[in-house]
């Protein structure tokens, strides 16, 4: 029997688990306190009850619009919807940042295949329930052979400069604590080889990335090419409405040669 590939969900089950616990015991904490006339505990335990069910309420409607097979399917339509901008020469190599469960570079290396596709990730912390064992498993059950996968940081690539022949990367630096997410940008493209390609996919709001027409300006002042900001938020892979639901407000493809 063949293996489905598995690309878990960007909104992980242990989280909606967790949230529904917490809404029992502040519920049950209600009870109690009452019971036991302590009004002012029953009122904390109120207000905790219904942050936790609203809150694991938008994480299990998150669950289900992010599920690779479910009926919207809308993590599928964002990694095929930007693989599709990722162009690779023949014999070329690209690099797929922050690859988690390997969907992007697997996807990449289905549209590239006479190229090849490498895809790092730190693989730790929030994001532990993915792993390089997982994103070879994926990558043998979609029978995919021209990928590969490493350890390495988004803050630091472990590569030489101009390295590849395209750089992508999905949903990735937003999630990264730093002052100046430009730079992981400017991290990225580093590896990438003069000529190269870049599509980059995340949410480009200026509380995330500051002034982005600004550092578009900056990339073509280095000699970048055709350096444009896409939204994807129009229907494209995501409708105004998702992105607000879904706070993915200001999602957009960063696209350009170098």
């Amino acid at each position: 029997m063949k293996t489905k590939p598995d690309y878990k969900n960007w909104t992980p089950t242990y989280m909606i688990v967790l949230f529904s616990v917490l809404s029992v015991l502040s519920i049950a904490g209600v009870v109690v306190s009452q019971m036991r006339k302590m009004p002012i505990l029953a009122i904390i335990c109120s207000v905790l009850s219904l942050l936790f069910v609203v809150y694991d309420c938008i994480l299990i409607s998150w669950h289900r619009a992010f599920s690779w097979n479910g009926k919207r399917q809308m993590a599928r339509q964002i990694i095929e919807g930007t693989a599709s901008y990722v162009k690779i020469p023949d014999h070329g190599v690209g690099l797929d940042v922050g690859c988690g469960s390997g969907a992007l570079t697997i996807a990449c290396a289905k549209k590239n295949t006479n190229a090849g596709m490498i895809g790092v990730d730190i693989w730790s912390g929030a994001w532990s329930n993915y792993s390089r064992k997982l994103c070879e498993s994926n990558a043998n059950a979609e029978n995919v052979r021209n990928v590969a996968f490493e350890s390495g940081s988004a803050l630091k690539l472990p590569f030489e400069d101009e390295t590849f022949d395209a750089v992508t990367s999905n949903f990735v630096y937003h999630n990264i604590h730093v002052k100046n997410r430009q730079n992981l940008l400017l991290e990225s493209l580093r590896v990438l080889k003069k000529g190269g390609t870049f599509a980059i996919h995340d949410i480009f709001s200026k509380m995330m990335y500051g002034d982005m027409d600004s550092f578009i300006r900056k990339l073509k002042d280095m000699g970048y090419q055709d350096v444009r900001l896409i939204s994807t938020t129009d229907g494209m892979f995501i409708t105004k409405k998702e992105a607000r639901r879904l706070m993915l407000k200001g999602s957009a493809l960063l696209v350009g040669r170098k």
